[in-house]
């Protein structure tokens, strides 16, 4: 898969992180797969969070398809721009469509993002989990890589304004985890409030 501008914009964006003095704080960055799919599901707290998600992968030089709602396709600027990064456009009345393609991207080598929440968590907890990721990296044939992403909400959330204080003082913090094999069989699925419980423990480390 060729990329032009998805390089461009990450260098651009490292620059303007500096730029603002943010600093960011990772841990386990080791388990996302230097070559290969897999699926790494992120919880929901800020309309930037796809940005720092990504940067988590950089240190095993990959980059990571999103899957995010139609209407950011629809965008005259922003459209364009997901479309070059080869996201992965998400019609909410027609949802078969995406996971198909999201199966093709794991299968074919790709990392794929995506938020199992479905939609930012206004109250910064963990919401139920959808079970479309599991679900994906178990037809897929690839690993499961959840991850935490905290402190996105200080640059922009829904319903909340910006706090006084900065993001340069409080840096976002993205704890991977180490990634699991889903399996398709008989066996009972994985309970959605397991999972939310074990994302939320690293949440607060």
């Amino acid at each position: 898969m060729r990329d032009y501008t998805y390089p461009t914009v990450i260098v651009t964006a490292k620059t303007l992180f500096k730029v603002l003095g943010m600093k960011f704080q990772t841990s386990g960055t080791e388990h996302i797969p230097r070559e290969g799919g897999a699926i790494l599901a992120a919880n929901h707290i800020g309309y930037v969070d796809f940005v720092f998600d990504g940067l988590a992968a950089q240190p095993s030089g990959r980059l990571v398809r999103f899957m995010a709602k139609k209407e950011a396709f629809d965008h005259a600027v922003g459209g364009p721009l997901m479309r070059s990064f080869h996201h992965i456009e998400v019609d909410r009345d027609a949802g078969q469509a995406s996971y198909d393609k999201a199966v093709e991207y794991a299968r074919s080598g790709e990392i794929v993002g995506i938020f199992p929440e479905a939609t930012i968590s206004r109250s910064m907890e963990i919401k139920e989990l959808k079970t479309g990721a599991v679900r994906m990296a178990a037809e897929a044939g690839v690993p499961l890589i959840p991850m935490v992403t905290w402190g996105t909400q200080l640059l922009k959330t829904k319903d909340h304004d910006p706090p006084a204080s900065t993001p340069r003082r409080r840096p976002p913090r993205q704890p991977a985890v180490r990634p699991v094999q889903p399996s398709v069989g008989p066996t009972r699925s994985p309970e959605p409030r397991a999972a939310r419980g074990g994302r939320s423990g690293t949440l607060g480390r």
